[in-house]
């Protein structure tokens, strides 16, 4: 599927800041289950100075640095993307066996995937997590048949509520109230396959929503997405990722879907932040920000203006159903 993204952020600052260092994770990657064919990045006011970087996860990074006053910011991101469908994932090993493949054996060869297995930032071990997952990790199941199973009852058993948490929520709060957003749902499943000792990463990235039936398609009205990445490692050396997303019930081969886009890869969110910096001045901001997703041959949707949000930190990926 042939997708159109335009990811807009506005910062206004009261007063206004004087300078400021930032970074951006808003170009989608360039993979096997998808292609980047256009991308631009508009920033307002000028950088004095803008640059990229492929960090250690393949992620792209923008950064740039305004030196000068300004009383807001304003960045867009606009990418052409060539999605593929998923292709449903083939047995896998026991979940048991990829556990003990991850664990440090003397002589054996190093598998990147073993760093996905340790706690991170917003995913830290806890029991808690192991009690949930555990009814889905009976003995000798495939690692991808245990993983579905867990994303199903975590699909099922938890409430989709916006309010319910914010970026700074733990996961183990969002655990006990068995409500939040598709980022906490991400963060508890890693944390779930991370207790069994099975290696899982997060993935950021738009999902397409359709509006209802006789209605045209609003400019911002979409959000920011998160789903999860598991390893299943092949009999014979090397495997694949097979992405889960818990919010909406999808799974497939590095991607559950062709309406999804991915963005960034990382241990948690913290690692791909779609924004992000330092800045001195600015004691109070608002931050406002705004997705569309549409299909190439589809005519541009009206504007639609849309409505701010406080900000308490980094911008956390608005929800999405």
């Amino acid at each position: 599927m042939l997708l159109r993204v335009t990811h807009e952020t506005v910062y206004d600052y009261v007063p206004p800041v004087k300078n400021a260092q930032h970074m951006a994770h808003l170009k989608p990657l360039n993979g096997a289950h998808q292609q980047l064919l256009q991308h631009s990045l508009t920033i307002s006011p000028q950088p004095a100075q803008q640059t990229e970087a492929v960090d250690l996860y393949g992620n792209t990074r923008a950064f740039f640095n305004l030196p000068a006053a300004h009383d807001a910011l304003h960045v867009v991101a606009h990418s052409l993307v060539q999605t593929q469908p998923a292709e449903p994932p083939p047995a896998s090993l026991p979940w048991e066996q990829v556990r003990e493949r991850m664990r440090y054996q003397r002589g054996a060869a190093y598998d990147a995937a073993t760093e996905f297995t340790f706690p991170s930032p917003y995913v830290p071990r806890h029991d808690d997590f192991v009690a949930y997952a555990r009814p889905s990790f009976a003995a000798d199941r495939p690692l991808l048949e245990a993983a579905r199973d867990l994303m199903e009852r975590i699909h099922h058993d938890f409430t989709y509520e916006s309010q319910a948490t914010d970026i700074n929520t733990p996961a183990l709060e969002a655990l006990a109230m068995r409500k939040g957003v598709c980022q906490d749902f991400a963060h508890i499943m890693i944390a779930c396959l991370r207790g069994m000792g099975l290696p899982a990463r997060y993935v950021s990235g738009y999902l397409l929503t359709e509006p209802p039936p006789g209605q045209p398609r609003l400019v911002g009205s979409d959000a920011s997405h998160a789903w999860v990445s598991v390893w299943s490692p092949a009999r014979d050396g090397g495997g694949r990722w097979c992405d889960l997303d818990p919010t909406n019930n999808r799974s497939g081969w590095g991607t559950p879907g062709d309406e999804y886009v991915i963005l960034a890869l990382g241990r948690d969110f913290s690692d791909v932040s779609p924004m992000r910096g330092v800045i001195h001045g600015g004691a109070r901001h608002t931050l406002t920000v705004a997705v569309t997703v549409q299909p190439m041959n589809e005519p541009a949707p009206p504007h639609e203006d849309v409505g701010e949000q406080p900000a308490d930190g980094e911008p956390a990926p608005p929800p999405t159903h």
